[in-house]
Order: structure tokens, then sequence, then C-alpha cells
């Protein structure tokens, strides 16, 4: 006897909260069931079992009281996927080992969810968090991107940087932020000083993001689901003494409002979306001065729980229509 298929599983990480409440509210309002997944509890507090023959091959995953088979699964909600938290009961020498085995055995599991509807699918997300390959795919479509510069190479970024006038930014090429209040480990876009470039020679360790430093009127977090936008804007004014990155500045002076893109900018992100194989994603903008709109990056997991809460868009509505939409 077949089970029925009304399971929405919710990959994210035992530090989530809001976002993840909303999203689940939503589910349960259209009848279906949500099931969150704490990939960080894998797998000392979720159990999984695959059983796999010539017949073919059996999924079960349980956490807390409640089991389910993948059989039931309609569609995946791919908000995070956290590393196992395997405590200090293991002895040093077999973390890292059980973690590489932990997260390969997910990777199985993912697998064999295949079927279902993800919002989004893990090998999209992955390509498009590469901000090499993002600002190529941007470009490609119309939107302005910044002068930018991702290298190694010590001189090199002491060249851009008296290419762009002084006026430079440097970031990572990958998010590490887990949830609406970053994390400890989280580095912010910052501005780049001469003497900064002193000691660029570390940069042999690790290659960074430069780019030309964008003159703000605004900064835009826009929100794509399935089509839908949703834009929140910061007078830019507000903070611009204190950092470069809103997500450092004191959250007082971070006052979400509305704003409707030009009709042109909003066709070339739907085109954008559609080229890297996205449902949702989170773009981050700047409007100069001159009312110009310029690209920065785009999260395909980011943050919007700060929208719905000060603006009321229904975000995480329209995350559940997603997950339940059949394409």
């Amino acid at each position: 006897m077949s089970l029925p298929r009304d399971v929405v599983l919710l990959l994210t990480h035992s530090g989530d909260y809001f976002t993840i409440d909303r999203v689940i509210d939503a589910l349960l309002k259209r009848g279906v069931q949500p099931f969150r997944l704490d990939t960080d509890q894998f797998p000392i507090a979720v159990q999984l079992q695959a059983h796999l023959d010539n017949s073919g091959s059996h999924h079960t995953l349980q956490y807390g009281d409640r089991s389910i088979s993948t059989e039931q699964v309609q569609s995946v909600w791919m908000r995070r996927i956290w590393q196992p938290q395997l405590g200090k009961d293991l002895a040093p020498q077999y973390q890292q080992a059980c973690i590489r085995e932990s997260m390969t055995t997910l990777d199985g599991f993912w697998d064999s969810l295949k079927t279902a509807r993800w919002v989004d699918d893990l090998q999209h997300i992955n390509a498009t968090e590469n901000k090499l390959h993002q600002l190529r795919v941007a470009r490609e479509v119309g939107l302005v991107i910044p002068r930018t510069l991702v290298t190694n190479n010590p001189e090199a970024a002491r060249e851009f940087f008296h290419d762009v006038n002084g006026k430079m930014i440097a970031k990572l090429l990958a998010p590490l932020s887990s949830g609406m209040e970053g994390s400890s480990f989280f580095l912010y876009t910052s501005s780049v000083k001469e003497e900064d470039l002193l000691n660029a020679q570390t940069l042999r360790y690790c290659p960074m993001v430069f780019q030309e430093q964008i003159p703000k009127q605004r900064e835009l977090r826009v929100i794509f689901v399935n089509g839908k936008l949703f834009v929140g804007a910061l007078d830019a004014s507000r903070y611009a003494g204190t950092t470069q990155d809103w997500r450092r500045a004191n959250q007082e002076d971070c006052v979400w409002q509305t704003h409707e893109l030009p009709e042109d900018l909003a066709q070339h992100l739907h085109i954008f979306m559609t080229k890297v194989g996205l449902t949702f994603g989170a773009f981050d903008f700047i409007q100069t001065p001159s009312g110009e709109y310029v690209f920065l990056e785009i999260n395909p997991t980011g943050e919007w729980g700060m929208l719905e809460r000060d603006l009321n868009y229904p975000i995480s509505e329209a995350i559940a229509d997603a997950l339940l939409t059949n394409s």
C-alpha cells in the first residue's frame, strides 16, 4: 500500500527561526505536512536508513517522534544545509572523517528525492553561489555590474585599487551566513584602504573579490519567488558613516521601505533566474544618486525574514505556493 505524497521536507538548521516558522504555517494552511529537518542534528539526533537491492530502494528518516519515507515527499525547500554538530564525546581525530561521511550520506538521501520538486535544485544553487558565475550571467542579461577583480595576486589588487581611485571594497566569493542575524564568522563587505594593501601578501592563501565602490542612494534587497518580486529599500544616508554593508549597521538605522523596480529591470531579473534555473533568489542592488541600478550579487538561499516582518510582504506564502506548484 503506497503512502500519501503529502509531505514537504524543509532543510534547515537548529538555529533557524521566524522564516522557517512562517513557511511551516503557510504549508499547514494549504493542507500539507511540513517536516522540518535540522541538518546539523544528523547523525546524533536524526536517524536515516537507506535499503537498496536489485528490486529497488527504500529510504526513511526519523527526527524526534516523527518519521517519513522519501516516497511521501512531494517537495523540498532548500533553506540551509549545515555541518553536523558531533559534540565533544567523539575524539578529535575522528571528527572530520565522521563529518565527511555524514555529509556524504545526506547527499545520497537528497539523491533519493530527485523526483520531488525542489526549491531549489542543489546543483543550480551551488553554481549560482559562485560570484564569478553570477556576475557573468548578470552582465549577459543586461544588468549593470561593478568593475570587479577576483585575485590572489597582491600586485593586481594594488593596481586595481589605483585604477578605481582608491574607491574599493572587498568581500568573499561564497556566502557564510546562517540566518537573519548572520554568524560569528561572517565576513561583511568592507571598504579597503591603501594601508590594508601593505599586508596583501596574505592573498596568496585565499583569493578575494575586489570591486569598485558604488555611490549609494539606496540599497535594495530584492526577493524573487517563482516570478514574484518583493523589494525592500534602505536609505543609504542613514548608515553611510558606519559601514559599507547594511548587515553590520545598527538595526535601528535599517528602516526598510517598499520600492518598485523599473519594468525593464524586473524583466532582466526574470531572464536571469531562467538562465540560472532557480525559483528563489535574494538579489542585492545599489541605486546610485543618478538613479542607476547596479547589481551586486544574488544569494540563492538568502535572507528575507526582515522584509516580511517589517513590510508585511507575503514571502512565506509565495514560497509555500512555489513548493506546491507542479512544474
